[in-house]
């Protein structure tokens, strides 16, 4: 077996999608007397090896908060840093993408981006596109999600002004197939490091009827084994979306998002 060849566990009953806000990068390298940026490079280490790990445990999409779209406002050469690093992720991490089989998506205000790294991300799509994905990998970069609830309330709107759609029309299954996620279902559980207890515009739709999990430690602490102890956390829960305890009890097959 090559380091490559990994027989996978399967993945908690129930859950499909796990999204991760990696939060606390920069407070780690404070913490530990370092630049702002040292905390980033180890981030990017641990997104390697958590990416591995949730592909070893079956998970079928997996969507990582990468980089917000108020990160803009951070200082020049910290955000030039973190562009470096992602560039360096997708050249680095491409071969064993393809290799597991792993579709990578990039969602977020691409426009707003690096010429080169735009480049490199349309390659990186292109390369590792299947349409049997082992697991879908989709990082937000440049993201926010009320501009993309905008951006797809504004495609319906157009829709709608050309005679494509008729307000009667727009539901909430709608809206949501409008979004940048639509090719993924609904978040399952997400995760938020470093002991912040908010989404800050992640995925507010997608992760509505999610379950939340907030770890005081910061990302470049998480590890695999925290990834572990979170799926289990999420076994435990009684996902009701709205029903009572007897009705999930007597109608185990009631037991998921009504959308």
């Amino acid at each position: 077996m090559n380091e490559h060849e990994h027989i996978k566990s399967v993945a908690p009953v129930g859950l499909s999608h796990l999204a991760l806000i990696m939060d606390g990068n920069g407070r780690w390298a404070t913490a530990h007397g370092e630049e702002r940026t040292e905390g980033h490079k180890r981030g990017a280490e641990v997104v390697r090896a958590v990416v591995r790990h949730a592909h070893d445990r079956g998970l079928r999409f997996l969507t990582l908060f990468a980089f917000s779209s108020l990160n803009w406002g951070r200082p020049s050469g910290e955000v030039k840093a973190l562009m470096s690093l992602l560039q360096s992720y997708l050249e680095v991490e491409l071969p064993e993408l393809i290799e597991r089989g792993v579709r990578l998506k990039v969602i977020g205000e691409r426009a707003l981006l690096p010429s080169e790294v735009q480049a490199q991300i349309i390659d990186a799509e292109r390369r590792t596109a299947t349409e049997a994905p082992s697991m879908v990998l989709t990082l937000a970069i440049s993201y926010d999600g009320r501009r993309d609830v905008v951006r797809a309330a504004r495609h319906l709107v157009a829709l709608a002004r050309r005679g494509e759609l008729l307000p009667a029309d727009v539901a909430e299954d709608t809206l949501i197939g409008a979004l940048s996620t639509a090719e993924t279902p609904e978040v399952d559980l997400l995760i938020r490091t470093s002991g912040e207890r908010r989404l800050s515009g992640f995925l507010p739709l997608e992760a509505c009827y999610a379950e939340l999990i907030f770890l005081d430690k910061p990302w470049p602490d998480f590890n695999t084994q925290d990834l572990d102890e979170a799926l289990e956390e999420y076994t435990l829960r009684q996902r009701r979306f709205g029903l009572t305890d007897a009705q999930i009890v007597a109608h185990p097959e009631l037991h998921s998002s009504p959308y």
